[in-house]
């Protein structure tokens, strides 16, 4: 793409259905310098690919001529598509009424239509019984009140390459029942027309609420701290490298890194974990987030603008934008039914008076009935709303799909492939054995941490954290030094340590075969062994091991019953990598360059496997980019995350096997909505022609599918995962 090509985003007032982002999309596309064009029903956006000099105030001007109020999001800058992402996804959320789902549904414009509308309607009635010679006149004028809007709309899109939009289809259908003198039935008709476009925006505007609520979990000040000095600010005012305290009951103002403190958090707001986590120094989290018991002072490491919650509605709103294959369809499909629709109406209408001289007015009748009933409405939203609730559910839950495309095809996913370090298993080291020899456990582990206390080195840090559990009290060691390549040594009670490698520990003593056996046994199980020396004595044994994740089991298991393999892809060594992944079962391929990862991934996908990779670092990138879908762990590197098709913010296993079941659960709703949309169709269709139903059945049909699509999607909105049995 030429690197002159931008891309500015609006806000769209009004604009409530399937329909109305068609119109809007063809319009705009045939304005001079506009390359493409994405609108989302449920975002209440549209995104604009244009030339670099155009004047974006012809985008609004067009749109508004549809009846649409286009507001450009505000301090988020055109930007350039050769890469430049950077934007404010909160940018534009507040300040500007963008119709039913930012305030009560009686304020819009479309609910004081309606409105008026029916006390048109009404009047008209109670005059028709005083007065019955004021007929059918009071109708047709309580009829225009609604249809004149609608009319005018029907013409702007006609004009703008819309002709066989649904206000053409009601605007011919209720001239025409004033004509065969039936403006009772077109006056209600408009009405229940209005009113279920009213009813169509309410259930979008749930959707489109259901994310960008999100926005209201960042607090709006932060305290931060300058040389000892605490001061209120604006949160979003926060940069990278501000030291933020927070206190017990507060929500964290940014993401960052834990300085110092002790606190459980409460991650649920953002990745949907249920139990409250436990942050310490060098723990990372996440803004929104609502800090407990304890205060925490908090290295900011992402401004308002970059982080996790600001991701998360830029990531679902970009990914409502795009669309899906079935959706695409959809659209392709609807663009040839309406016209058809048309040209049936026509032939029922003339075939029958023609051919066998039956009355006119009866099968015109029918045929205006035919019109409303051929209503595309609850088919082309049938694909959005559900796709649009499921990206929401999913991001409520820490799941982030990037796109109707990634979640359609989740479904399918038959094989995963998983990293080892950081994804399947937490990625730093915990002490799985202590064994004493001259000293018991809990004395070989004392001395251990001494020597260690202080030391940020990952298996230092495991030590210490497995004494702190264990209640042990450390005292740190005399003269503590580290030993390049061997291990640390220093004094304890007098006595001269060292903790080091096997290989270390026998330069310095013999180790005896029983030990030596021991330590090759825990080597097996991928474990790192260190030999504690004291004085002349092996004090003991501890063994460290990077765990799997406390779900990785179940996680596994849980993708073998929805029928999808799993397999281990790692560059750690094939000792470590068998032992984990003979504990959960799974395949193994060690020692991997991550050339070596992407190459088995094609290879998988070569034999006709729909290949899922999940991973969270830099080394894999280009396996992620290779596979089907690419999965990122939320805890990974940037790279990865931009990579990955999808990301599981809060590190479960399990959610990957969610992302699975949401996938599914998401195309059989599809099915459903499709099923409801047309079988309702096909059984007025064949009413009206025999006679049997009329026009208010028609547009009931055709409104009553709508809701009913939308109400169906909406359930989707409910999801909470499948939670471990």
């Amino acid at each position: 793409m030429d690197v002159s090509t931008r891309q500015t985003r609006f806000r769209v007032e009004g604009m409530d259905c399937a329909s109305c982002a068609t119109k809007i999309d063809t319009a705009v596309r045939r304005i001079p310098g506009i390359n493409d064009v994405h609108v989302s029903v449920v975002a209440g956006t549209m995104s604009v690919d244009h030339d670099e000099f155009i004047d974006m105030a012809a985008v609004e001007r067009k749109a508004y001529s549809l009846g649409y109020k286009t507001t450009q999001i505000k301090d988020e800058p055109e930007k350039r598509l050769s890469g430049d992402n950077d934007r404010d996804p909160l940018a534009g959320m507040h300040g500007h009424d963008h119709g039913p789902s930012e305030g009560p549904w009686w304020r819009s414009a479309k609910s004081r239509l309606t409105i008026a509308c029916g006390l048109a309607l009404g009047v008209a009635f109670l005059v028709a019984q005083a007065f019955p010679q004021s007929q059918p006149w009071g109708f047709i004028l309580a009829m225009a009140v609604g249809l004149i809007p609608v009319a005018r709309r029907a013409f702007v899109g006609a004009m703008n390459g819309s002709p066989f939009s649904i206000e053409t289809l009601m605007t011919v259908a209720a001239l025409g029942a004033v004509v065969i003198d039936a403006s009772e039935e077109a006056a209600v008709v408009v009405f229940l027309f209005l009113l279920g476009e009213l009813l169509e925006g309410i259930a979008t505007g749930r959707a489109r609420a259901s994310i960008r609520a999100l926005g209201a979990l960042m607090p709006k000040t932060a305290i931060v701290e300058t040389d000892g000095v605490l001061e209120t600010v604006a949160a979003d005012s926060l940069a990278p490298g501000t030291i933020t305290v927070v206190r017990p009951g507060d929500r964290v103002p940014a993401d960052g890194d834990v300085v110092s403190g002790d606190s459980s958090v409460d991650e649920a707001p953002v990745t949907g974990e249920s139990v409250p986590k436990r942050k310490v120094a060098g723990d990372r989290v996440f803004a929104g987030t609502v800090n407990q018991d304890g205060v925490l002072r908090i290295n900011v490491t992402a401004s308002a603008s970059d982080n996790t919650i600001s991701r998360i509605i830029a990531l679902v709103e970009e990914a409502q934008e795009s669309k899906a294959p079935t959706e695409r369809f959809i659209d392709r499909f609807s663009r040839y039914y309406t016209p058809a629709v048309m040209i049936v109406a026509f032939l029922i209408a003339v075939i029958p008076p023609l051919a066998v001289g039956a009355d006119w007015g009866p099968w015109v009748y029918r045929a205006l009935a035919v019109l409303l009933i051929g209503c595309p409405c609850a088919l082309v939203i049938s694909t959005p709303a559900a796709i649009a609730a499921a990206l929401s559910a999913g991001a409520r839950r820490g799941l982030l799909m990037k796109g109707g495309s990634v979640l359609e095809n989740l479904g399918r996913v038959n094989l995963v492939a998983f990293d080892k370090t950081g994804t399947l298993t937490e990625g730093k080291p915990k002490v799985t054995d202590v064994v004493g020899v001259d000293r018991d456990e809990r004395e070989t582990l004392r001395l251990a941490a001494a020597l260690e206390a202080g030391s940020s080195h990952p298996l230092a840090v495991a030590i210490l954290a497995q004494a702190k559990a264990d209640d042990i009290p450390v005292t740190p060691a005399e003269d503590a030094r580290a030993i390049g390549g061997k291990g640390v040594a220093g004094v304890v009670d007098g006595v001269q340590l060292l903790f080091a490698s096997p290989k270390a520990a026998s330069e310095q003593l013999s180790l005896d075969p029983e030990l030596l056996a021991r330590i090759a046994s825990l080597n097996d199980e991928g474990k790192t062994v260190s030999v504690l020396l004291a004085g002349s004595e092996v004090a003991g044994l501890i063994g460290m091991r990077d765990e799997p994740r406390d779900d990785a089991r179940n996680g596994i298991e849980a993708l073998r019953e929805l029928g999808a393999d799993t397999v281990m892809l790692t560059g750690d060594n094939a000792r470590t990598a068998k032992a984990i992944g003979s504990s959960l079962g799974m395949q193994v391929h060690a020692e991997l360059l991550p050339q070596d990862k992407q190459r088995i991934v094609r290879e998988m996908r070569s034999d006709g496997r729909f290949v899922a990779k999940v991973g969270d670092g830099i080394n894999d990138a280009p396996a992620l980019a290779a596979a089907d879908i690419g999965i990122a762990m939320g805890g990974g590197t940037d790279v990865a995350l931009e990579t990955a098709d999808a990301a599981v913010l809060n590190g479960r296993v399990r959610d990957v096997a969610n992302m699975i079941v949401l996938s599914r659960l998401t195309m059989r709703n599809i099915w459903q909505n499709i099923t409801i949309s047309l079988g309702l169709k096909a059984v007025f269709l064949v009413t009206t022609v025999m006679g049997i139903t009329g026009l208010w059945p028609a547009i009931l049909a055709d409104t009553g599918a709508t809701v009913l699509v939308t109400a169906n999607a909406m359930r989707l909105l409910a999801w909470r995962g499948v939670q471990e049995s």
